[in-house]
């Protein structure tokens, strides 16, 4: 499937052919609804002027601003249909998706915020008592409590695994959809920028989160490392 693009007008997404990009070898199964919708919502969140505009001028932006186009608002509300129906979406679209957002100027940046937000769309899905008792507990009671909900969140929702080596978590994913969206790898900021949150919300830990392995540099896999010790 070729890379999406957004037409001039700002209201259709249109295949067409990147020139001079390194394509990896990207497949993989469906995907949570979550993860399209969080990369949708924060183009959306950047694109949205901070103040309040005439409306000559808005729409002036919708035909300008992805994010603000109605084709992105009409997957938005896609996206948060399957998510009611319990759907996955197909790989190769996030994948057409995630190469769209990576040709912005501020990739980077969308991509992580997107991160934030799918982090905090999949950590609501644990239950309420769980997330309590895994930011509360004594570590001897909350740490497998909070593994093995990290451990589901990367299965269901990153179509990945989660290794504990003492201290430290290692999320490994073969074929992270946003692996080549964006050079110098910063595709991987999603998966990161999720990683980090999702620790975070679930065990209050704040610490760094490192790209040890990488698919863009001809690892097999990509692989982030971090320390889930409490703040």
């Amino acid at each position: 499937m070729q890379p999406l693009s957004i037409a001039n007008d700002g209201r259709a997404l249109r295949a067409t052919p990147l020139a001079s990009e390194t394509v990896l070898p990207l497949h993989g199964s469906p995907l949570d609804a979550r993860l399209p919708l969080a990369l949708l919502e924060a183009v959306k969140a950047i694109d949205t002027p901070a103040a309040e505009l005439d409306t000559d001028f808005v729409h002036e932006l919708r035909n300008k601003r992805l994010g603000l186009s109605e084709t992105v608002l009409q997957q938005i509300r896609r996206y948060n249909d399957a998510i009611r129906a319990r759907q996955r979406i197909g790989y190769d679209e996030i994948l057409a998706l995630a190469r769209l957002i990576g040709r912005r100027p501020d990739a980077d940046l969308a991509f992580r915020e997107a991160g934030r937000r799918w982090a905090q769309a999949f950590v609501d899905t644990v239950s309420g008592p769980c997330r309590r008792a895994a930011r509360s507990l004594p570590a001897l009671i909350a740490r497998p409590m909070a593994l093995g909900a990290l451990r589901t969140i990367a299965r269901r929702y990153m179509n990945g695994t989660l290794v504990r080596q003492g201290s430290t978590l290692l999320l490994e994913v073969e074929s992270p959809v946003s692996a080549d969206a964006a050079p110098k790898g910063a595709g991987c900021g999603l998966y990161e920028a999720a990683f980090r949150e999702s620790l975070q919300l679930l065990v209050d830990a704040d610490g760094a989160v490192d790209h040890v392995m990488c698919r863009t540099r001809g690892d097999a896999r990509c692989q982030w490392r971090a320390e889930w010790r409490r703040r």
